[in-house]
């Protein structure tokens, strides 16, 4: 199995793979040989964690034939207030040994202690890692709410700030399962009733990623309705960071004054975070981009069925992912950039006969040595045949910084974003070694290269 890594930095991160028939309980093994853990999903891919895949290239992993799948200890499940009627009843061992139908409402594993309620919102999240409950106590999290939306001027547009006058709680569960377990990951399945709309979320907590994800799929049928995720933290700050396109900015989580009141609603990118000193939240998500975060409750906007310009919009099937990532220090020491990243950049895998070859197991073709440093593309040049490299600085940090590259290099040029070079006559390029070249960057500064290789 060939592990793909999109990203510029390297990473430790899932990988799911369709592996080849008979191999359907295969067991993994590393560059060393030593076996890495593995599962089969609900879907029925082969899944593992990828160890330090390098940057922008791959690593090689090692597939054998093995018995029968293994039971799990990566996450446990508590009966101690197991679920009755249609959703389940009765006490759940292991991950394992768990029946399908029914399971406790209490998930565990090394990060986290999550408790469920009756409608299977989140009562309780314990991080143990910093002995912190996470959820604001006497509320619940991952409720969905969904409000009427009308506004006066734009419909597909314009969220008016009353749309919070009227609101209905989805709290009609059709029925929670237990989808999957083992060593590397465990999802429950709950499926909701709204309306006409039907809403399935596959909720997921990994054995090696701090993170908890909401797998979702809605079928919606509904008109002129927002819905929204919502997570009251226990987090005291005035203010909330949100991702923009190489950045980020800060909103204030009050409406003390008109300006602050017009902002109800922030375009964001890949994530949202709310912290204090030494301790923050991050709410990140795949494809939906409006957030609003009033004091401590920070929510998520998943749909918006307008009527103008087109009757049927935002109508039947929509699929993402949203996650809730809890950490230590603020957003920038935790690596919520890069974990946005990583969710919305999985690692890609493919599958390949062993055979005899020149490539090494593992490569990286460009990467940087700065933790504040993003490398966002790697292109062929529009009008030659050299390597455009862009990377932004997003910590508001000056910094010195390496790149390195995995082949050799002739030329390098600082250029413009139309990849004019700034740095003289074509022929004078900056200074570089064999393999890599440095530079200094300011606070939110792009840059953008131009390389030549041997």
């Amino acid at each position: 199995v060939v592990v793909f890594n999109p990203l510029g930095f390297d990473r430790s991160d899932l990988v799911k793979v369709k592996l080849p028939d008979g191999y359907e309980n295969a067991a993994v093994t590393d560059k060393n040989g030593k076996m890495v853990p593995s599962q089969n999903d609900a879907e029925g891919n082969t899944v593992f964690f990828a160890v330090e895949v390098p940057s922008m290239g791959y690593a090689v992993y090692g597939i054998r034939k093995a018995g029968p799948a293994g039971g799990g200890g990566a996450v446990s499940l508590s009966g101690a207030d197991s679920m009755g009627g249609a959703i389940g009843g009765g006490t759940a061992g292991t991950a394992a040994d768990a029946p399908r139908e029914q399971f406790g409402r209490v998930l565990e594993n090394r990060y986290f202690r999550i408790k469920f309620d009756e409608n299977m919102n989140i009562s309780s999240l314990f991080d143990k890692r910093n002995s912190r409950e996470v959820i604001k106590p006497g509320q619940r999290a991952n409720v969905l709410q969904a409000f009427e939306d009308k506004p006066h001027n734009f419909d597909a547009w314009n969220i008016d700030i009353y749309f919070e006058e009227k609101m209905w709680e989805i709290a009609n569960v059709e029925s929670a399962e237990f989808v999957e377990s083992g060593d590397v990951k465990t999802t429950i399945r709950v499926v909701r009733k709204f309306c006409d709309s039907s809403i399935v979320q596959d909720i997921s907590m990994y054995n090696d990623i701090p993170r908890i994800d909401f797998k979702t799929k809605i079928d919606w049928k509904e008109t002129q309705v927002m819905l929204k995720a919502a997570f009251p933290v226990d987090i005291h700050s005035d203010k909330a960071a949100y991702e923009i396109q190489y950045g980020n900015v800060e909103r204030p989580t009050h409406r003390n004054t008109s300006w602050d009141q017009a902002r109800f609603e922030v375009c964001a990118h890949k994530w949202a975070d709310l912290s204090e000193d030494g301790y923050g939240v991050s709410l990140l998500n795949d494809c939906k981009y409006g957030y609003d975060i009033k004091d401590n409750v920070m929510r998520l906007t998943l749909l918006k069925s307008a009527k103008d310009p087109n009757v049927d919009a935002d109508r039947e099937i929509h699929e993402f992912t949203y996650s809730l990532y809890p950490h230590a220090d603020g957003f920038k020491a935790a690596g919520t950039t890069r974990m946005a990243y990583s969710l919305n950049c999985p690692l890609l895998a493919v599958t390949e006969n062993g055979h005899a070859g020149s490539l090494p197991q593992e490569y990286s073709l460009v990467k940087a040595d700065c933790e504040n440093v993003i490398i966002e593309v790697v292109k062929k040049a529009e009008d030659s045949e050299d390597i455009i490299i862009r990377l932004y600085e997003y910590f508001n940090r000056r910094s010195a910084v390496k790149v390195s590259l995995g082949a050799a290099i002739a030329s390098v040029w600082e250029c413009d974003l139309m990849e004019n070079n700034l740095n003289g006559m074509p022929e004078v390029g900056l200074e570089h070694g064999e393999k890599d070249f440095a530079f200094d960057i300011k606070p939110y500064e792009i840059k953008t290269f131009k390389l030549r290789l041997k």
